[in-house]
């Protein structure tokens, strides 16, 4: 069996990915992105390992020997799901590897804009600390977590998880299901009107679709408080940029701390690349899914899925 890794330097270079080798005959490259580099890199392999790389008809129709896709994460968004079918192409993904870093990371960026760490820090790095006359410094108001409401966008794995962190730090949590098809009983289900009227924290979980593009946009931050704090570790387009540095300038909401975006990476015409202010807005380079024990957990899954496949297993397969 040929496999290709096309973008290996995805799952980081302090992990290893020796176990792939043992499945078959292997070809790496650190990184593909364009169409014709994804069609003469497969060539005539039978399983591809990928991430963002574009796996569509332009990119695959020349690659006759392909039996499995492999998602090097959770998402599949690069591939045509309907044109992979047609052609007796399984594409499996890997759930549930990054939960607690993805949880971990929203109260990361939480916790930082609501107690402004970033002030209070460089208020002691700049020797103003040392100058006071007293003990303490808090001129920046903050405040605590508990009794506030934790309102949440998509209550799958990570959502319960926040919601589970939330609850532990003392939130009311409520969510909002953008299908409205969630059996999740565990915290009250509101309309998007009350979740943003209530929230006091608001953190996005869902996947990326019609229906969640742009679901927070110029409207929905009229609807918000104005201490209210936004955190986006779902998909980029799940908030509209633009609306969102309007809202930040105004004071429509108090923060916001993204680790996606509309296009990554963050280009300079985003109008958020000009916010400098990391207490008004904290943006990471998507990496809250990227410890190293998450980043091991998604190698492992592959191996586990490519291997299901040779057994004529249908491991994590989302394409059937």
């Amino acid at each position: 069996m040929k496999i290709v890794l096309l973008e290996r330097n995805s799952a980081g270079t302090d992990v290893p990915v020796d176990c792939f080798y043992e499945l078959g005959e292997v070809t790496s490259y650190p990184n593909t992105v364009t169409l014709e580099e994804v069609a003469e890199r497969v060539g005539d392999a039978d399983v591809i390992v990928c991430n963002k790389a574009p796996m569509r008809e332009e990119s695959l129709k020349n690659c006759p020997n392909v039996k499995l896709i492999c998602e090097l994460a959770t998402g599949y968004d690069n591939c045509d799901l309907e044109y992979c079918k047609s052609r007796g192409i399984k594409v499996a993904n890997v759930v549930d590897y990054s939960t607690a870093m993805v949880a971990q990371h929203t109260f990361t960026l939480a916790l930082a804009l609501s107690q402004k760490l970033p002030y209070y820090d460089e208020y002691v790095k700049s020797g103003a600390y040392s100058a006071q006359d007293r003990f303490s410094n808090f001129d920046r108001p903050f405040y605590e977590l508990e009794g506030k409401t934790w309102g949440i966008v998509g209550m799958g794995n990570i959502g319960k998880r926040a919601a589970a962190i939330a609850t532990a730090f003392g939130c009311k949590v409520i969510f909002y299901s953008i299908t409205g098809k969630s059996t999740c009983t565990d915290y009250p289900q509101v309309d998007k009107d009350t979740l943003l009227r209530e929230s006091d924290f608001l953190s996005l979980h869902c996947p990326l679709s019609d229906l969640s593009r742009n679901f927070i946009d110029k409207e929905a931050f009229r609807k918000m408080k104005k201490t209210a704090v936004l955190i986006n570790v779902a998909r980029g387009p799940v908030v509209n940029n633009s609306d969102l540095y309007e809202a930040l300038v105004a004071g429509e909401i108090q923060a916001a701390g993204l680790d996606v975006l509309e296009k990554e990476p963050l280009e300079l015409s985003n109008p958020l690349s000009t916010l400098k202010d990391s207490n008004k807005l904290i943006i990471t380079p998507h990496l809250a899914w990227a410890s190293v024990e998450a980043r091991t957990r998604c190698v492992q899954g592959v191996y586990e899925n490519i291997k299901a496949f040779m057994r004529g297993e249908n491991r994590n397969v989302v394409n059937l």
